[in-house]
């Protein structure tokens, strides 16, 4: 891992002229200062088509337009350069973001446009609630977490730093995304693993598991990416993407997804596999490597069932704009599942729980192996004695 990631590493993102065009504009903060109605058909938003056809969707739309009340907002930039400047937007009444006073806001920048149309508001600004949350969490494990929440946290920040300084960069530099992903992935799963859990047999046998069911996933996607011919070019970001760095393994950088979607899960069923094996063999120190592996699987079938129904819920519930799509267009089953969108998300989910249910048994087997092998031979008098202090022979009780 030490060796990929030095020889991989990448010093930073390679520059970029910006498109202008989705993610890849500029931005300045800013604040609507002032919000007044006015007339739609006076203030040029009506939209009305020239033919004046109203039997279609949008051109019944745009009369309604026509007729109803728009906002005229009032922004004032907060940043950069032109700080303080103010500029006015015209706001539909049947558009999704409505912005009212006092309300802070994420304007677009095009120095290319004529002066008074350079700004543009695209988006709200979340800062705070995001903050805020985020803030409500960290105190959640750290009050229930204690010492074991705060490495939590500290794991986690690591885990942002080598996705954002290494993993990102890397693949802008045009590294093969697969050994990018498998190089970061081992390093936040080391750095998580021991930081949480300690450096310890148990831990070092849910890294073993780990990776080992890694490697499936990486083997499985590989090969069912390339049989269903997924290019990974499916909507406007990765296209985007595409467009300034021509380079990028597309097909790659879905694998590397998959990868490093399928790690937090992961990392979660083999330190609960591990867990419960060392658990079953401090109950009974005398089950052998056989009985320590059938109870373990008793355990790891109900977090199989558990984490495939998350898994799949999880990227449903990321698709389900997609999936409304579709039925709205009354779409078979067969041809939903055929067509790229949805077929990536179907091999992502798949390959992904593959590895999580062989994650189970083979976290299972080593932890088995490695507990049952552990023999107390340091300490024979104090074992030999604790058997009949346990059992209660040669003792009387006190009243």
């Amino acid at each position: 891992m030490l060796v990929g990631l030095v020889v991989l590493w990448p010093g930073g993102a390679p520059a970029h002229e910006r498109t202008g065009v989705g993610f890849d504009r500029q931005t300045q903060d800013a604040t609507v200062t002032e919000v007044v109605e006015v007339s739609c058909k006076e203030a040029g938003a009506s939209g009305v088509p020239p033919t004046g056809d109203t039997s279609t969707a949008e051109g019944s739309s745009a009369v309604q337009q026509e007729n109803g009340t728009c906002k005229r907002a009032t922004i004032r930039v907060d940043s950069g350069d032109d700080k303080g400047r103010t500029f006015t937007e015209i706001v539909q009444p049947d558009q999704s973001r409505q912005l009212h006073e006092g309300q802070k806001v994420v304007v677009a920048y095009e120095p290319s446009a004529p002066k008074d149309l350079q700004y543009s508001v695209t988006d709200v600004n979340r800062r705070l609630p995001m903050a805020l949350l985020a803030g409500i969490f960290a105190v959640a494990v750290v009050v229930v977490g204690r010492l074991r929440g705060v490495m939590a946290l500290v794991a986690l920040a690591i885990s942002f730093m080598v996705l954002n300084f290494f993993i990102l960069p890397a693949i802008l530099q045009g590294s093969n995304p697969l050994v990018v992903a498998v190089v970061g992935s081992s390093a936040i799963m080391l750095i998580a693993l021991y930081l949480c859990h300690g450096l310890s047999a148990r831990t070092s046998v849910a890294v073993l598991g780990t990776l080992i069911s890694l490697l499936l996933i990486g083997i499985l996607g590989s090969v069912f990416i390339d049989w269903a011919a997924l290019t990974g070019n499916t909507d406007d970001n990765t296209g985007l993407i595409h467009g300034l760095y021509p380079t990028i393994d597309m097909s790659g950088l879905l694998l590397a997804g998959i990868i490093i979607g399928s790690l937090g899960v992961l990392d979660d069923v083999t330190v609960t596999q591990t867990s419960a094996v060392w658990e079953l063999h401090e109950a009974n120190p005398s089950m052998g490597w056989r009985g320590l592996y059938r109870a373990g699987i008793r355990i790891g079938r109900d977090h199989i069932a558990s984490v495939v129904n998350t898994l799949v819920l999880a990227y449903a519930g990321a698709a389900l704009p997609l999936l409304l799509l579709f039925s709205i267009a009354q779409s078979s089953v067969g041809t939903v599942a055929n067509s790229e969108l949805v077929a990536e998300e179907i091999v992502r989910t798949l390959v992904g729980s593959i590895g999580l249910v062989a994650s189970v048994p083979v976290t299972t087997a080593l932890a088995g192996l490695v507990v049952s092998a552990d023999r107390a031979g340091t300490e024979p008098a104090l074992e030999a004695s604790a058997v009949p202090a346990r059992a209660g022979r040669g003792r009387r009780r006190k009243r």
